[in-house]
């Protein structure tokens, strides 16, 4: 890792104190009431971390994306929950209008988000179309200054409690299979029309509230459409791509955790006369923990150096990569730290125990890991 700059470290000195205050107090309470506490989004509010990437001009702390993600990983060290706030508001509102929206869009839409203490999601997902977006089966007709929108996303995170979302909907009028005519659009969640689902029941991250949302007949501006009608599927793609390092964040964090709490067990609980972290065997599951939390760290922040140096040629490969091998990484390394535990970690209740379930997720959303294997796979064969 580079030295921190005087913001970074400023920055992540004030953001620990928060967390030691705020989250840690709680993390498991978030998990086993399966509540969001409200207050943390004006905390993190505040902070500029929920809309972190808004560049100044428009009013936001412009962070650079290396920054975010190491917010991002400090939180979730100790909670995933709470670090969904680091960056909540980019992939589902700055990122879209950055690379996709209008000046006038994004001079109307960024200072709201600068403000912080507005949640917005991203809707894409639907029962029929997760990773296959082409299926994708919502639709927005065009019907005179408006576009009318109908139909159903799922496992929408943050939707209970968001102001905005960013829709991506079917605009072709046959509802033709596929990704052409996909198109992007801006929603006020106070449009008539607009009904949540329940609020689902989630194996992880379950202070973190995910719902259904059904559209009947919702009139959306068609000045609230980003982008060119029917290029959704493009700019879905990219934002997506730029934001997955941020996934790798979490999953760096969660992992970092896990290991810190088998670290000190290992070395105050006893076995036939010593410290098991004396043992061989329990030294080498704890030296490859070691060594995967460190190689996904360097990859993530590899990554996330080049996007914001605006070196994007391997922007698609890379994002998969990190995205893929830290989340596969959080996965392995949680599971190891249960195992170390015994059967204190499997108890409910238990820090590892939660951070194992977490971690599950990440290997899931954003791209499940066995797309961005063929991402990968496709890139060095030539085949994109």
């Amino acid at each position: 890792m580079e030295p921190l700059t005087e913001l970074q470290a400023a920055l992540l000195d004030s953001l620990q104190r928060v967390v030691d205050k705020e989250i840690a107090p709680i993390a498991q309470e978030m998990d086993e009431t399966e509540t969001f506490p409200k207050h943390l989004i004006s905390i993190f509010g505040e902070l500029g971390l929920m809309q972190a990437r808004v560049p100044e001009q428009y009013g936001g702390p412009g962070l650079d994306l290396t920054t975010t993600c190491m917010a991002k990983e400090l939180v979730a060290r100790t909670s995933m929950t709470g670090a969904q706030l680091i960056n909540q508001n980019t992939i589902s509102f700055t990122l879209p209008l950055l690379h996709f929206g209008t000046e006038e869009q994004r001079r109307k839409w960024l200072p709201i988000v600068a403000k912080g203490g507005i949640v917005s999601s991203v809707a894409i997902t639907e029962p029929h179309a997760g990773s296959d977006v082409g299926a994708m089966r919502t639709k927005a007709v065009r019907d005179g200054d408006h576009y009318v929108i109908n139909g159903q996303k799922c496992f929408i995170t943050m939707a209970p409690l968001a102001s905005y979302i960013t829709l991506f909907a079917r605009t072709d009028s046959g509802g033709k299979r596929g990704v052409d005519n996909i198109s992007c659009f801006i929603v006020d969640m106070k449009r008539p029309g607009i009904t949540l689902g329940k609020t689902e029941k989630m194996m992880g991250q379950r202070g973190t509230p995910h719902s259904d949302i059904h559209f009947d007949n919702v009139r959306v501006p068609i000045d609230n459409r980003m982008g060119e009608e029917g290029k959704g599927f493009t700019s879905c793609m990219h934002i997506l791509d730029l934001n997955r390092p941020t996934v790798a964040a979490s999953a760096c964090g969660v992992a970092q955790g896990a290991f810190d709490i088998a670290v000190a067990y290992a070395k105050e609980r006893k076995a036939f006369g010593k410290a098991i972290g004396e043992f061989q065997g329990m030294q080498f599951m704890l030296a490859d923990m070691h060594m995967q939390i460190e190689a996904g760290r360097a990859l993530l922040y590899q990554c996330t150096r080049a996007i914001d140096a605006g070196r994007l040629e391997r922007l698609t490969e890379m994002a998969s990569m990190v995205k893929c091998f830290c989340t596969d990484m959080a996965m392995k390394v949680t599971t190891d730290a249960v195992q170390i535990l015994g059967g204190h970690g499997y108890v409910r209740g238990n820090h590892v125990e939660r951070m194992m379930r977490d971690a599950k997720v990440l290997q899931i959303y954003e791209g499940t890991n066995q797309i961005q294997r063929m991402v990968i796979a496709r890139r060095a064969l030539g085949l994109h």
